[in-house]
């Protein structure tokens, strides 16, 4: 089998970032564009929690959803299996630049987040007690201030 896109990326250089992952066209025309919302670096940072990350997932999808201007233009919201970041897929072609300020307001919004987590009830949610909020909030908040606000070309192209 040939190795897919993802598994082409050098995990011993990748930074924490955003980076486009693929762009795919659909039979109708339509652009959809993958994002790699890389939280940690791979193989030298601790991975997040997988608790952690669910929280954060349930947290970003919902933000994400109900946002004014992107809501629309939001596809899927999700969790890397190696707990080192997360998929956004969005619709349009799309690059880093474009999500910046989105990224930054979600992880802001994670980051700040006191309540009861979205759907984290045994009827919305397989696994509804795996969550952790303030392990999430914590990786939010590092993740915004050493990353997020600190975009520039080396951590949003991905390595040789």
């Amino acid at each position: 089998m040939n190795k897919i896109a993802s598994f082409t990326i050098n995990h011993l250089t990748l930074k924490p970032g955003i980076y486009v992952s693929r762009l795919d066209r659909t039979p109708s025309g339509d652009v959809i564009t993958t994002f790699d919302i890389r939280m940690t670096a791979p193989n030298r940072e601790p991975a997040i929690d997988p608790r952690a990350i669910h929280t954060i997932e349930h947290l970003a999808a919902t933000f994400l959803r109900n946002h004014q201007q992107w809501s629309d233009k939001v596809v899927y919201w999700g969790p890397m299996g190696c707990c080192t970041g997360n998929y956004l897929i969005m619709q349009g072609e799309l690059e880093p630049a474009d999500i910046a300020g989105l990224m930054r307001e979600t992880f802001g919004f994670i980051a700040g987040f006191d309540g009861e987590i979205p759907g984290a009830t045994a009827r919305d949610c397989g696994n509804y007690t795996f969550n952790d909020l303030p392990a999430a909030r914590e990786a939010a908040r590092r993740y915004l201030e050493t990353t997020l606000n600190n975009l520039d070309k080396s951590n949003t192209v991905y390595p040789d």
